[in-house]
């Protein structure tokens, strides 16, 4: 869920949700694929509509092309409210599926092969999920949705035992914390301030929290940009992250934290949404929102995270891009290199899923649930 629709999603849950939900039944389609590609398929994760409980789990099987929808409902019948409401984030770790459920305040733990649910941990209002040495990190903004310009509760991102499911600590960062990395020993965490930033830009947030792991205590600040969203360690472990801007004035822009020096040093003049690393390639989508024109504006791009050039103005190269209305989601094929593109449209009806081959030629699309968001890639047993 992002920062800049979040008041959008928020009057629609008010003005468009009905009160006989609509639940998907499960459904299949078969689709072209490669088996012999490494991984055994790949789970996506739709956010659904805020408010109206309609997250909902789909999965690809490479093995069979089979695609897959609203897995969740039908391998756990008796959960109440089925997966929750706005999936925020989707992760495997030690044979477990974790699905941050951010406005349903839990994290949905399932078998990463079967999808039957294991348990949930209770975490209020949480964003973004990463894992370390037996533990899960999850940033949570801690307090109510709430677009208040006088916020005043701390995120935290909580530590929690991945064999018990239990929170075993906690550690406060910025306002409305979202998406986190692990890497040299460190937890960096995006502060976005994304509740407070709606009444004036001064409001944002603009920094990287950083957190020593073996203490487990926010150690330093790195100043970067207003409204921080997502960070991600290239191989070399500098940091790439991304600012929303402030909607108006302010665009949208993508920057480089050096490891050693731990400050910024690069700002890459491409607005970025969204992003997917896959080697040296870093592959970046926008849909800018401005509240001066009331529209979208939309780009593609790749990143040489080695060289820190603009390769590509669009991974998309056969014409199809224009099929897509809202991009939402990415991911990269580590072996095929097909590109995964999620089309979130109206956001309030079923969304699209589109497959590029690596030379950004369209092989096929899908229907999805609700606002297609997150990938994770299945590994084979």
């Amino acid at each position: 869920m992002r920062i800049y629709p979040i008041l959008f999603l928020l009057l629609v849950s008010l003005t468009c949700c009905r009160k006989d939900v609509e639940v998907f039944i499960n459904e299949d389609t078969n689709l072209d694929s490669t088996a012999n590609n490494g991984f055994a398929g790949f789970y996506l994760l739709n956010e659904g509509n805020m408010g109206s409980n309609k997250s909902t789990l789909d999965y690809f099987d490479y093995t069979t092309g089979k695609y897959q929808r609203n897995i969740y409902a039908v391998y756990n019948p008796t959960v109440p409210k089925e997966l929750g409401d706005v999936g925020n984030d989707i992760a495997i770790y030690g044979g477990r599926l974790y699905a941050v459920i951010n406005a349903s305040n839990k994290v949905e733990v399932m078998d990463a092969r079967t999808a039957k649910r294991i348990g949930q941990i209770e975490i209020p209002n949480c964003r973004y999920i990463k894992f370390d040495k037996g533990f899960a990190y999850v940033t949570s903004y801690a307090g109510p949705i709430e677009i208040n310009p006088n916020y005043t509760q701390k995120g935290y991102v909580a530590k929690v035992d991945t064999a018990t499911l239990a929170i075993a600590d906690e550690c406060m960062v910025g306002y409305q914390p979202d998406n986190l990395e692990i890497t040299g020993g460190k937890i960096y965490v995006a502060n976005s301030g994304g509740y407070m930033g709606a009444g004036s830009t001064e409001k944002y947030e603009r920094t990287v929290s950083v957190i020593d792991l073996a203490t487990f205590k926010e150690e330093k600040r790195i100043d970067v940009a207003y409204n921080l969203h997502h960070i991600k360690a290239d191989k070399r472990g500098d940091l790439w992250v991304t600012s929303r801007g402030d909607y108006k004035q302010l665009p949208s822009r993508l920057y480089f934290i050096d490891k050693v020096q731990q400050k910024v040093t690069d700002t890459l003049p491409i607005a970025a949404s969204n992003y997917y690393l896959d080697g040296d390639s870093l592959y970046i989508y926008s849909t800018e929102w401005s509240y001066i024109t009331y529209s979208n504006v939309i780009s593609y791009a790749i990143v040489n995270t080695q060289t820190r050039e603009v390769v590509s103005r669009s991974f998309i190269t056969d014409g199809t891009v224009d099929e897509i209305e809202v991009p939402y989601g990415i991911m990269v094929h580590p072996v095929t290199k097909d590109i995964y593109v999620t089309d979130a449209g109206n956001y309030v009806s079923p969304g699209i899923l589109y497959c590029f081959s690596k030379d950004g030629k369209k092989k096929w699309s899908v229907r999805t649930g609700d606002i297609p968001a997150h990938f994770v890639l299945l590994p084979k047993s």
